[in-house]
């Protein structure tokens, strides 16, 4: 049997202690529920706890390490290579959900709290652009424009009564491993953001990063667009397991999440640009303004084709 041995980022994750609590359980559960399955262990993340019993070993400079059984004849892709791919991860992403949609108490931690709190996103946006400490504002004049005239977008999840539940927070692509001679999504991995949020958060960043074909820092724009057959394998995925337990205004809103976790993402991008690239990794001047620019376009791209969405969306519900 072959181990996954990994560390875990204590400078993004504040908690490990905590952070493993929630995988403890989580994967426990998954595990439970998956019971009569011959292939569980493939289905699931299995943590190999330490010697003496924990889920995690501490060493002796503060690091946290956790151990998973490797999972076999399985690969994670970086990019939906086709509408069956996209398919297959949102069907994944939509069981994994489900199992956990009866988790017992109590409330998981947040690992990383107010992660998708969009409209506090939104005022520290607001902020840097009044403090302009690096007097960048002036390169990111129409992109902050395009920010500030959608700030009416950003309480519509938050404000609309919908359910908190157990959500990956990270619904990227490559966070779902497929099988090897089928090509069906069987395991979600990187469970580190696991925790309280609304379903939505998970379906609209499936939308971001599957649906465009260009790189998340595209600098020709031209390349960047929310392809309707994606987004229609998203959807069609994500109902085939999720779709039971969803309420009705979930259901709704799933062609506005893309929207607004892609505009949520080009906030971020954008504060960070303004106050000196203080969060995310960059690797050349303006880095996060191209990133911004990449998400902005998107939001564009959706924007523009969101009745079409809406109808696809009705014509399943």
């Amino acid at each position: 049997m072959r181990y996954i041995h990994q560390r875990i980022n204590h400078n993004v994750f504040k908690n490990p202690v905590a952070l493993m609590e929630n995988i403890t359980r989580v994967t426990t559960h998954l595990h439970t529920k998956l019971a009569e399955q011959a292939d569980r262990t493939r289905r699931a993340l299995t943590l190999v706890p330490a010697q003496d019993g924990r889920s995690f070993h501490r060493d002796d400079q503060g690091n946290h390490w956790r151990t998973y059984v490797f999972i076999e004849k399985a690969r994670t892709y970086d990019a939906a290579g086709s509408t069956t791919q996209a398919f297959q991860a949102a069907k994944a992403f939509g069981e994994f959900q489900r199992l956990l949609a009866d988790l017992s108490s109590p409330r998981l931690h947040d690992t990383i709290p107010d992660f998708h709190n969009t409209p506090k996103r939104f005022t520290a946006l607001e902020r840097a652009v009044d403090a302009d400490a690096m007097n960048r504002a002036k390169q990111a004049k129409a992109e902050i424009e395009f920010a500030l005239s959608r700030k009416p977008m950003t309480n519509v999840l938050l404000s609309a009564g919908l359910p908190e539940r157990v959500t990956h927070n990270d619904t990227k692509f490559n966070n779902v491993m497929l099988d090897n001679a089928t090509q069906e999504g069987i395991c979600v991995i990187d469970l580190d953001t696991v925790m309280p949020g609304l379903v939505l958060y998970d379906f609209g960043d499936m939308v971001r990063t599957t649906t465009s074909p260009a790189l998340e820092d595209e600098r020709d724009l031209t390349q960047v667009r929310m392809q309707f057959p994606m987004f229609q394998a998203l959807v069609q995925g994500y109902l085939s397991t999720a779709g039971g337990f969803l309420t009705k205004g979930e259901r709704e809103q799933l062609a506005f999440s893309g929207k607004l976790i892609t505009f949520e993402i080009g906030l971020r991008f954008l504060t960070d640009f303004l106050q000196g690239d203080t969060y995310f990794k960059v690797h050349r001047e303006g880095h996060n303004l191209d990133r911004c620019r990449t998400q902005f376009k998107l939001v564009e791209s959706i924007e523009q084709q969101e009745e079409q969405m809406l109808k696809l969306v009705e014509s399943l519900i």
